[in-house]
């Protein structure tokens, strides 16, 4: 009996031998669909490709009744759970005996009396003076003022005269400008006035004229279906419900050990190895210095300076400034206000122009007000023609023959018994596990049927 690969033995396609790296010089007999040329060689134009050993999906007809079971459910096999075990924590058990609460420091270190530390700055000394002090300042003291005397004027005096003929000399705006009289603008603002028309108004519109009313059919109603619920209960099973077996198994136990809180019967002692090595001591007070009494010198002060000794007074002129002073004109006459502009430019009596109003046209009207628009006065009422309608007739028709829900699907369907695909066990039912060849193929044996001899 020839040997089958576990590529051949599956019927679903999706079962195939994990291939391996793929020897070219080795000749086993056996014929692989996958080799290295197909997969590392692109085809070419002229050569056709290789025809597919998959089988084609054409529509195979079973008489069989269909299973209900899945692909999940034939390959899904329950595994036994095993559970792992858990390492026992030791019991905790208390040290006997008085805990050393002995450090390094305190072994190491040799505490040694300390001395504080005597400051080297100096003490501040008040060096308190007493005595008038003389206010005179020295610029005081050496300024002195000259006697200056005032320089006579050499320009000579000169009174103004004023002119006794009239300025005759005129303008250029005097000589070019010509005075031009007003004249009101035309008025271009159209008369306000309205046009009345003597041609009837014709009310007719493209609607009115085209419109033909058309009488509505009767709608059809179709009767509302009542709800009749089923008699069957519902299934309210899923798939995780109807699967999943829920595994009793005990409740996980604490790995924590036991809090047992450890007390002492001996008295606390607050203090810290700050308070033992740094013990606290006197500082005597700051020793203040007397200061010795002023006693004041005997004696007149000399108060004259280096400046003073050694300044030398020179006679020095003073120097004459080259600007002239200025003096200002003391005039007697009154001022005379008069230019050319207020005796050529009088003022003009001007009157405002008054509005320009036209006739009015349209008399007021002296009657009661009737309260008619001028559409109302205008408006003609037609008569109006209804548009015939296009649309076609909404005629129902009704059949005697009986519906026919007979369909292609339903005639040509038929149920089919899903089989589950051999390949999909570990060693396939009806095979015995031959070989497997240098490319990863896991080739089977069929087990042929013992026939009993009569």
């Amino acid at each position: 009996m020839r040997s089958r690969c576990l590529c051949q033995i599956c019927t679903c396609g999706r079962h195939h031998c994990p291939h391996g790296t793929t020897r070219i010089y080795e000749n086993s007999g056996h014929s692989c669909p996958t080799t290295e040329y197909l997969e590392k060689y692109p085809t070419y134009g002229n050569v056709l490709p290789p025809q597919s050993l998959k089988p084609k999906q054409e529509f195979r007809a079973c008489r069989g009744k269909m299973e209900g079971i899945t692909t999940f459910k034939s390959d899904y096999r329950p595994y036994e759970i095993v559970k792992q075990p858990r390492p026992v924590p030791e019991e905790y058990k208390p040290k006997q005996g008085a805990i050393d609460l002995g450090t390094t420091y305190k072994r190491d270190f040799n505490s040694y009396k300390v001395q504080p530390v005597a400051i080297v700055r100096p003490l501040e000394r008040k060096q308190v003076k007493r005595g008038k002090v003389d206010t005179v300042p020295t610029y005081k003291d050496d300024y002195r003022a000259w006697d200056i005397q005032k320089i006579d004027l050499y320009k000579p005096e000169q009174t103004y005269h004023p002119p006794t003929v009239k300025f005759g000399n005129s303008t250029t705006f005097q000589d070019d400008y010509v005075p031009q009289e007003i004249k009101p603008r035309q008025n271009f603002k159209p008369s306000p006035v309205a046009k009345c028309s003597t041609v009837p108004f014709n009310g007719d519109t493209s609607h009115r004229l085209d419109y033909v009313p058309h009488q509505l059919e009767f709608k059809f109603a179709r009767p509302k279906e009542v709800y009749k619920p089923t008699s069957q209960p519902f299934e309210d099973l899923t798939t995780h419900r109807y699967d999943f077996q829920g595994l009793v198994g005990e409740t996980a136990k604490i790995c924590r050990p036991p809090y047992t809180r450890v007390t002492q019967n001996a008295h606390f002692e607050g203090s810290t190895e700050f308070r033992e090595s740094f013990q606290p001591w006197e500082i005597p007070p700051p020793e203040v210095k007397k200061l010795q009494e002023y006693v004041p010198p005997t004696g007149t002060m000399q108060l004259n300076s280096t400046s003073h000794l050694d300044y030398v007074p020179y006679q020095i002129k003073r120097v004459v400034p080259i600007r002239p002073v200025s003096q200002k004109r003391i005039n007697n006459f009154p001022f005379q206000g008069k230019s050319t502009t207020k005796e050529d430019f009088p003022a003009w009596e001007c009157c405002r122009q008054g509005l320009i109003k036209q006739q009015q046209q349209i008399p007021n009207p002296s009657g009661k007000f009737d309260g008619w628009s001028t559409f109302r006065s205008h408006y003609v009422p037609h008569e109006l023609v209804p548009t015939e309608s296009c649309k076609p007739a909404h005629a129902l028709s009704k059949s005697s023959a009986p519906f026919d829900d007979t369909t292609m699907y339903s005639i040509e369907y038929t149920p089919k018994k899903q089989e589950i695909c051999p390949a999909s066990y570990p060693s396939p039912p009806g095979y015995i596990f031959e070989n497997t060849n240098s490319r990863g193929h896991k080739f089977f044996r069929k087990i042929m049927p013992t026939v009993e001899a009569f």
